[in-house]
């Protein structure tokens, strides 16, 4: 089913799916700016300060353009504090290294999420969505790091495999409970034609690329 902008539902769905990525965007930003701070050596600070500077230049682009859009950007996000809240708690790196798997896994997974939603949306808000979801590498830098950090300390592949793992879960389960919380969203995803067994194969693709994602890291998912 074809929507457009004037259809209520539709602009309500548009509305939450602009406000969660930006609010992802913001908390993405504060937590790689904190990290940066634990970082051992100054590159790794320059690394890390530099992705969140990424992320907090995506946040403010989807913000202008909610603005022209005549969104409230505030508005739109505050249905996704707790939800985004209660998911940090539960995934609150112990370690420097934890936090940049959940770094570069936790954001990969997503990212991955919102690209498979834009299929879903109109050109416009397609056009917006692809300002946050643009890759253009800064995170490359963690997947030395984790593989040199193994070859240091083999024991640590496991623990982080483990931690890969747990991102997996926490971050499904978190997309699948903010799209059942939220009505525009929940009809966002069947109005624009993705039954129960297209939206299964959609979790399927996600944790596909999150293996891919993980190999790189030098760790098994």
């Amino acid at each position: 089913m074809e929507h457009t902008p004037s259809d209520p539902d539709y602009a309500a769905a548009v509305v939450d799916l602009l406000g969660v990525l930006a609010y992802g965007e913001l908390t993405a930003f504060i937590r790689m700016a904190a990290d940066s701070d634990l970082a051992p050596s100054l590159r790794l600070k320059s690394d890390m300060a530099g992705l969140a500077a990424t992320e907090f230049r995506q946040y403010s682009q989807l913000v202008e353009r909610m603005r022209s859009m005549h969104i409230d950007p505030d508005r739109a996000m505050e249905p996704f504090v707790v939800p985004f809240t209660a998911y940090h708690e539960r995934t609150r790196p112990r370690t420097w290294l934890e936090g940049l798997v959940k770094a570069f896994v936790g954001e990969g997974i997503a990212k991955d999420f919102y690209r498979e939603m834009a299929a879903f949306v109109d050109a416009e808000t397609r056009e917006v969505m692809d300002l946050a979801l643009e890759d253009v590498g800064e995170a490359d830098f963690v997947v030395s790091v984790v593989r040199d950090a193994i070859k240091t300390d083999p024991t640590a592949s496991g623990r982080l495999a483990l931690w890969g793992r747990r991102l997996l879960g926490e971050a499904l389960s978190q997309a699948q409970a903010v799209a059942v919380t939220r009505d525009a969203l929940a009809m966002f995803l069947i109005g624009g034609g993705a039954d129960l067994a297209a939206v299964g194969e959609m979790f399927t693709r996600l944790t596909e690329r999150h293996t891919e994602r993980m190999a790189r890291l030098g760790l098994s998912a």
